[in-house]
């Protein structure tokens, strides 16, 4: 078996549940293959998130094409410096760019409103701070450009899905200076227990991924144990993030029973009940 062979359909949930977060764009196969995966281990809805224009305007087409596809649309926030600063290296997927400037970001987030205006897009997102990836030279650019989707997602009465990547008090801090929207998404939750109660506090959702199950998530398993079972939502972040046992190959929605059994497992509840609560909870958070 390789490394690059998708894992084996799991045993099917007997109850139906969604994916809160994924990339169909950046996986293997066709969008209705899937789909159809997905749909037969009883995962009948997903979100598909946007990283950048183009891929959010795919996301808008995809959803609108599909009615089990939801859309969210955003600038990633690893994004928001390359187009103001530019990328010579061409470190993305989309490669080398030109540095655009702040007209630029305005340009993008132009765009980002204009999509997010419809009825399809159930979301703006994934935005919100990387420093990971991005030095401080990109700090700035990366919050004006979080702050836009905040209002945006506001003025639209949408949901905000937030990518938080070792940023967790600057996001907090962002979002209470500007008013987090009535329904805010912390895609791959990656804090810990007391953030978590911190998140739980404010009525953030939180949405786990495959990380969850890997031998060395233990704070990440804590944080699952204390979010209140009316804020848990479960995503794959497909291709991205395979459980255990298959990390490091290849991800994709239908992988979201195996995640959410481990899940099960870290919060002594049966399966069939968690399945029950986090659609009823993506439901809810996206408004569908």
């Amino acid at each position: 078996m390789s490394r690059t062979d998708a894992p084996p359909l799991p045993e099917p949930l007997r109850v139906p549940v969604a994916d809160s977060h994924t990339h169909l764009d950046m996986q293997d196969g066709t969008v209705e293959e899937g789909l159809a995966r997905a749909a037969a281990v009883n995962v009948t809805v997903v979100v598909q998130v946007g990283c950048d224009v183009k891929g959010s305007r795919w996301a808008a087409e995809t959803a609108a094409a599909h009615p089990s596809v939801h859309a969210a649309v955003a600038l990633h926030p690893n994004e928001a410096p390359r187009i103001v600063h530019g990328d010579p290296e061409g470190t993305a997927r989309q490669g080398a760019r030109e540095p655009g400037g702040k007209a630029a970001l305005d340009e993008a987030l132009a765009e980002i409103d204009a999509l997010a205006a419809l009825g399809h897009v159930r979301a703006v997102g994934e935005t919100g701070l990387d420093f990971f990836r991005t030095g401080p030279e990109g700090v700035a650019a990366q919050e004006e450009s979080f702050r836009a989707h905040i209002e945006i997602a506001k003025r639209h009465g949408k949901a905000l899905v937030i990518h938080d990547r070792e940023a967790h008090a600057d996001v907090l801090r962002v979002l209470a200076d500007a008013g987090a929207p009535e329904r805010t998404v912390f895609h791959c939750y990656s804090g810990d227990a007391e953030m978590a109660r911190i998140c739980a506090a404010a009525g953030y959702f939180m949405s786990f991924a495959g990380n969850v199950t890997f031998k060395n998530a233990q704070p990440l398993r804590d944080a699952l144990a204390v979010v209140p079972a009316e804020l848990v939502l479960v995503e794959t972040d497909a291709p991205f993030l395979t459980p255990a046992p298959y990390r490091g190959r290849p991800n994709a929605p239908y992988l979201v029973p195996v995640t959410l059994r481990a899940m099960a497992e870290v919060r002594g509840t049966d399966e069939d009940s968690l399945a029950a609560a986090v659609y009823d909870n993506t439901a809810r958070a996206f408004d569908f």
